[in-house]
């Protein structure tokens, strides 16, 4: 089978920690290494707990860390309410023995795509400034990539942290208008097909007790699916696999069905700051820009991920 060679762009919290063991034990994907921003954590966290989860997967890959905070302004954290103090819903995480490279994330982004040229797909599930920052110090790098798959945005469905800005354009909108901006091919996996693949207290029960990540998920997982329900008890709970879904799509592209369209990043509304502007009239003048995700082959992807992770029912 021939693999597709992936570079994992994540701030590690709750559902990127899901994808980095969907990733790696992918037949299909070739994970050539690990970048690390702030988001769900800073950037210690957000390093610490991706090579926790690394070292929990069935092979090791590097790991590198990259921004602590975003282009033009300051880091404001707002996901402790979601992925709890540590970023992995305060489960017990054991010290690795891994440490990050000694290369930065920026440097380690542009060789590997000099030496893969045309042929690696980024898959973005965090703020995108490691990858804005790549591009406005290499400018030969976009047109090197083959592609960039982000878990982000939302193109007709509301926000989730303000009435139209998902998370990771929030955090940095500066960064995501370079990527937006920088001609490379984008698969945008929005709000609008994430919230439609969702863990569930069902599947999280039928976890294979014998994976060695079997306490980290079943404790992060936990919390995150009291966070999206809160005040209800277990047993009916679900919350969405955005991230996992992004890292799904950049394996196999055929798990969603896009359109493309033009689309621009709001920089300075009061209330629209950090809103991917979908321009969607029959008439637009505006060349398209990002395949946009609109729908999502659900049950399939869930089905792979729970036999991937081994859970054992489908939910």
């Amino acid at each position: 089978m021939e693999s597709i060679p992936v570079i994992l762009d994540m701030d590690t919290g709750i559902d990127d920690a899901l994808a980095i063991l969907y990733a790696l034990r992918s037949e299909k994907l070739h994970v050539l290494g690990i970048t690390t921003c702030f988001g769900n954590g800073d950037i210690e966290n957000t390093t610490r707990n991706t090579l926790a989860i690394v070292e929990l997967a069935p092979q090791m890959v590097p790991v590198y860390q990259g921004a602590s905070h975003p282009l033009a302004s300051s880091w404001q954290s707002t996901a402790e309410a979601f992925h709890g103090p540590n970023g992995l819903g305060g489960s017990e995480i054991l010290h690795p023995v891994q440490t990050a490279q000694s290369v930065g994330a920026v440097d380690f982004m542009r060789k590997s795509i000099i030496d893969h040229a045309h042929d690696i797909v980024l898959v973005a599930t965090a703020r995108l400034t490691n990858i804005a920052s790549l591009f406005l110090a290499h400018q030969e790098v976009p047109s090197m990539l083959k592609r960039v798959v982000i878990m982000g945005g939302a193109a007709f469905v509301p926000g989730n942290v303000t009435a139209v800005a998902e998370a990771n354009i929030w955090g940095d909108p500066e960064a995501a208008w370079v990527v937006f901006h920088s001609g490379v091919p984008i698969t945008m996996v929005g709000l609008d097909v994430t919230m439609q693949v969702p863990i569930s207290d069902c599947l999280l029960s039928s976890l294979n007790p014998e994976v060695p990540y079997y306490n980290i998920i079943q404790e992060a997982v936990d919390f995150y699916l009291s966070a999206y329900n809160p005040g209800s008890p277990p047993g009916k709970r679900t919350a969405p696999l955005h991230d996992p879904l992004a890292v799904a799509i950049a394996e196999d592209a055929q798990l969603c069905r896009t359109r493309s369209y033009p689309v621009d990043i709001e920089l300075h509304g009061q209330l629209t700051r950090g809103m991917t502007v979908v321009d969607y009239r029959e008439r637009a003048t505006t060349i398209p820009n990002i395949d946009v995700a609109v729908s999502v082959e659900r049950n399939r992807f869930l089905r792979e991920f729970a036999q991937r992770l081994q859970f054992q029912r489908i939910c």
